[in-house]
């Protein structure tokens, strides 16, 4: 696991904001440390390295432009991937479940996305290609993007407040901080398999 202490030590918070930016909205993104880094971000922030209400702001703002930069590049590009009778993947059938899915589940799903690593990275592409309408986007766009930005580095801020060399215990709380993130996707993986067995 990269250590996102050092990494904010080393790019700052211009470099937090552009590492969220891209964890956002593009597609090579997919891999940087968000949860922990926010995390990582609100812990430094307790000791005074960074401003907490400066890292807040700041990632709200990348948070919400990257899932845009996302939509509408799934918005403009993404259908042409996808317009194929052939492929497996790129295909319109794929295309048509994903307007189904984001018409009945949309807003919850761009919210809920927020919080699950990789797949934030995905979800607004996704909503693009799908067609979902830009007005709801954009409006749990923004809701997902302060609850993340301002959730995970609020409890980074008072873990270190609280705990005397917050640092030995990073590797941890980080690690549960990620497990957490992946309930949602488990909770809907049982809930999937339970009504298949019921069909």
């Amino acid at each position: 696991m990269l250590d996102p202490i050092l990494i904010i030590k080393t790019v700052g918070l211009i470099g937090i904001f552009l590492i969220i930016f891209a964890e956002s909205g593009l597609f090579f993104g997919f891999f940087f440390p968000g949860d922990t880094l926010l995390f990582a971000g609100g812990i430094l922030a307790s000791h005074g390295f960074i401003s907490i209400s400066l890292l807040i702001i700041g990632c709200v703002i990348a948070a919400i432009v990257g899932d845009n930069v996302g939509y509408w590049t799934g918005k403009h590009f993404g259908y042409k991937l996808f317009n194929s009778e052939s492929s497996f993947f790129f295909n319109k059938k794929n295309v048509n479940r994903a307007e189904n899915f984001y018409s009945k589940h949309g807003p919850i799903t761009i919210i809920a996305a927020r919080f699950i690593p990789m797949i934030r990275t995905f979800v607004p592409v996704v909503a693009g290609i799908a067609n979902m309408q830009y007005k709801k986007f954009f409006l749990y766009n923004v809701i997902g993007g302060i609850l993340w930005s301002v959730l995970l580095p609020l409890v980074g801020y008072y873990f270190g407040n609280i705990i005397p060399n917050p640092d030995k215990y990073f590797l941890p709380v980080a690690i549960l901080i990620i497990s957490f993130s992946f309930l949602p996707i488990i909770a809907r993986s049982i809930y999937f398999l339970i009504n298949k067995r019921k069909n």
